[in-house]
């Protein structure tokens, strides 16, 4: 793997990319700085740059810079139980045909949080959030209909034991 270096768009530091990977190469710096935000995406950038020994206005540059490579993404994470879609499920999906195409047809849906192309028994995994049971059968009559869904499974989420967005850094 050949190194190289990109130039920030505001004139910042460089990020280094491997040629042929997918992945930016953080510092230490900035593994900290996403594990402060992954404590708490809301704690403010001057506690950061205590935290890690950089000023506020450093914070922010970094933070931008990650945000702007795609590295990371600040958001509210909801519990669907509490805004009433008390019904969530994991959707196995077997495919025939073009799996990219299919895979970014049932990304166009909105009750789908994401979708993973997947090695095993099935070709594709699509987490749901569901009103209740019937929407969830709604959606699988429409994930049916996609053309190249050969066949859905639903694994039926029945009690919630760990969520976390604390990786990624080590």
């Amino acid at each position: 793997m050949v190194n190289r270096h990109q130039e920030n768009t505001n004139g910042g530091r460089r990020v280094t990319v491997r040629e042929g990977a997918n992945h930016v190469l953080l510092d230490d710096v900035a593994k900290q700085i996403i594990e402060q935000l992954q404590e708490d995406g809301r704690r403010p950038y001057a506690s950061i740059g205590k935290a890690v020994g950089l000023s506020e206005a450093a914070v922010r540059q970094r933070v931008q810079r990650l945000l702007d490579a795609g590295v990371m993404q600040i958001v509210a994470v909801t519990d669907p139980l509490q805004l009433g879609f008390p019904r969530q499920a994991m959707i196995g999906l077997r495919t025939d045909g073009d799996l990219e195409s299919v895979a970014d047809r049932l990304a166009e849906f909105e009750e789908i949080d994401y979708v993973v192309i997947t090695a095993g028994s099935f070709d594709l995994l699509a987490e749901v959030v569901c009103r209740n049971d019937a929407h969830l059968l709604e959606i699988l009559q429409k994930l049916r209909g996609v053309p190249g869904v050969l066949s859905t499974e639903a694994f039926v989420y029945l009690k919630l034991r760990k969520q976390t967005y604390s990786w990624g850094t080590a």
